[in-house]
């Protein structure tokens, strides 16, 4: 059954299964108070509309194939510019970014006057920026916040995503951490997991397994993930951050995105618009 606690500073709790929110809004207590209503009510049906096209939701991304729920249909269609790019990506890359874009945009329908508010799934987040909000972003493995960024409406952004190696899901490369801006967080989330994808070099200190003999429902079947990273040279290190950020400048190009953050080896690169206040920490 759906878990619903009330948190510090005014957040809200949302756990069901795996997906695990958390989320807050500012503005009119009353407006405030109805999109939590409106979250906690979309919420209920979040995980059986999920797992009703799980078959079909862990498929490549086919244009041909479209799925039935309105959740099921924001990732399909978040992966389908990638996949016409020729690359291989499930809807289930975008699953956390569109739980949060789902459970946002019932918060903004239910309560229009909001000043301000986000979704976070994860570190998938949802975002309405409205005349500021605050992110910490967590880069460093070790954990901690060694990133901040002050986002405006005007700014265009809806959606930030974190992949990496060391988070949730199975990663093809070797990024410490990837994290996107995005029009919303469900373009943001399949963004960072192929950024993080081709953050990657050929090197013996990196092992790999298939990712169905670590878990057999994996929707990456045979590929080869990620497993541990050892000690890499400063060249790998450089060759597999070039490699991702030039994967990462070709999103930005084609309208898909708006900046990326990489990590790797203590090393960093950004990658998008100049608006964009943050900082790369020192190694």
């Amino acid at each position: 059954m759906p878990q619903v606690q009330r948190l510090t500073q005014d957040r809200l709790h949302l756990q069901h299964g795996p997906i695990d929110v958390v989320l807050r809004a500012w503005g009119p207590p009353a407006s405030v108070a109805a999109a939590e209503a409106a979250a906690v009510a979309r919420f209920q049906s979040v995980l059986p509309e999920l797992v009703a096209e799980l078959p079909l939701l862990r498929r490549a991304a086919d244009p041909a194939v479209r799925p039935q729920g309105d959740i099921a249909r924001t990732m399909h269609a978040a992966c389908l510019p990638h996949a016409a790019r020729g690359f291989f990506v499930t809807p289930m890359a975008a699953v956390a970014g569109a739980v949060a874009d789902a459970l946002l945009a019932a918060m903004r329908a239910a309560a229009p006057d909001l000043a301000r508010a986000f979704v976070n799934d994860g570190g998938d987040i949802a975002v309405l920026p409205g005349d500021g909000l605050d992110i910490g972003l967590a880069m460093d493995p070790r954990g901690g916040f060694d990133g901040a960024l002050h986002l405006r409406a005007a700014d265009g952004i809806g959606g930030i995503a974190t992949s990496g190696r060391h988070g949730r899901s199975f990663s093809l490369g070797i990024a410490d951490a990837v994290t996107v801006l995005a029009r919303d967080a469900a373009a943001a989330d399949v963004a960072a997991t192929l950024i993080a994808n081709a953050v990657d070099v050929q090197s013996s200190a990196i092992t790999r397994r298939p990712a169905a003999t670590l878990d057999p429902d994996s929707d990456l079947g045979e590929r080869l993930v990620t497993m541990a990273v050892g000690a890499l040279t400063a060249a790998e290190i450089e060759a597999a951050l070039h490699a991702g950020a030039t994967f990462a400048e070709s999103c930005c190009q084609a309208g898909l995105i708006r900046a990326a953050a990489l990590r790797l080896g203590g090393q960093f690169r950004l990658v998008g618009t100049p608006f964009l206040s943050l900082k790369a920490p020192s190694p």
